[in-house]
């Protein structure tokens, strides 16, 4: 099992940055692959970025490219989604999510390929 725990959501002003954190344990994830997705009010949980673990390669939605980063830590105990330029449009709820699975990027676009979820954490932008 891996228990997932997100922080670092909370208000800010448009065009201001939030960097959420995504807190690992139980099971290692350092072989794994991490996800963020976002989900706003009425709405589908959307892709919003992913990291392989093994090799750090990332991918990102058309949505926050250029402006989201993520990264983890050399332990492999959290994961980071760096937000810079936010917009009102980026207020969700912000969840963070690994996979024990194997796939192309594409795969883990998708909710339903990942078997760990973290509680969620809200972010909201003012404009």
């Amino acid at each position: 099992q891996v228990q997932l725990v997100e922080s670092g959501g909370g208000l800010v002003q448009a065009g201001g940055s939030l960097r959420l954190s995504c807190a690992a344990s139980g099971r290692t994830i350092s072989n794994r692959v991490m996800g963020w997705f976002r989900q706003a009010p009425g709405k589908e949980r959307d892709f919003v970025a992913v990291r392989r673990w093994s090799g750090g390669v990332t991918y990102y939605s058309d949505s926050v490219k250029g402006r989201f980063t993520i990264s983890g830590d050399s332990a492999g105990n959290t994961v980071y989604l760096q937000m810079n330029g936010l917009k009102s449009e980026d207020t969700a709820v912000y969840y963070c999510a690994a996979s024990t699975s194997i796939g192309g990027t594409d795969y883990y676009t998708k909710t339903r390929n990942y078997n760990y979820w973290g509680q969620g954490t809200q972010v909201t932008v003012s404009s």
